[in-house]
């Protein structure tokens, strides 16, 4: 092999070894880099707000007995009249109120016992609702009750669970951007505290996800009160 081939093979040689370590510390540099933007937070931020609930749905259930069906319907509508008037009179509006047909129970058809000394052989159980965005109007009416018991209507009160009325907000849609961007926030917040901390800078975000909001009473005197919330979940990268 003359000289020159010699020559030429080992400068061949250094362009290859120097390639090789150029591409060892670019390697090298890509894992550490790799392995920084692996390291992450993930927090979470709330968002939580008090808003009035816009509906409320009022049944008023009331119960009539008779030993007649056809006396039974009479008297029924004769309460759901009175009912349908003292509303009226308080001020809700006509198209505000529902009639619900009436559950009729024949105590002479049950088949289990206990019910042959019942004075009444038909009892029944009806409802007048309200849906109203008058708030204020509806409880105040609630307030004056008794003048129904007066009337002679006799109504069931909060007894039954269908008979208690149910306050709903629903505006969420309204309120949910500035929510999220909050809850966005705060997380970010607790973030950038946590990064400060460990002697490390925040990055950007990797991933996150919007909760799921909740609609609550405040408390239980209170329902027409609503606690509204919603919890962010963020995962941030951390570098030195």
């Amino acid at each position: 092999m003359s000289s020159t081939t010699k020559s030429g093979a080992f400068i061949l040689g250094i362009f290859l070894c120097a390639g090789l370590i150029g591409l060892g510390v670019v390697l090298g540099h890509a894992a550490i880099t790799y392995k920084e933007y692996e390291r992450t937070v993930t927090v979470k931020g709330l968002s939580e707000r008090e808003y009035d609930a816009d509906i409320v749905i009022w049944p008023i259930e009331y119960t009539e007995a008779s030993n007649e069906l056809t006396q039974l319907y009479a008297n029924l509508d004769a309460s759901a009249g009175k009912i349908r008037t003292f509303l009226e009179k308080n001020g809700i509006k006509p198209d505000e109120i529902t009639t619900t047909p009436p559950s009729i129970t024949d105590k002479s058809a049950q088949s289990y016992g206990g019910n042959n000394g019942a004075p009444f052989r038909y009892t029944a159980l009806q409802n007048v609702t309200v849906y109203s965005s008058d708030i204020k109007t509806v409880q105040s009416v609630m307030q004056r009750m008794s003048e129904l018991g007066k009337a002679g209507v006799v109504v069931t009160g909060n007894a039954s669970y269908d008979a208690r009325p149910e306050f709903m907000f629903t505006r969420l849609n309204e309120v949910k951007p500035g929510m999220i961007e909050e809850a966005t926030k705060k997380a970010r917040e607790v973030a950038q505290k946590f990064a400060e901390d460990s002697n490390s800078k925040l990055g950007k975000i990797k991933r996150a996800y919007q909760g799921t909001f909740s609609i609550s009473p405040r408390d239980r005197n209170n329902p027409q009160i609503k606690n509204v919330r919603v919890v962010s979940t963020v995962e941030y990268y951390l570098s030195d």
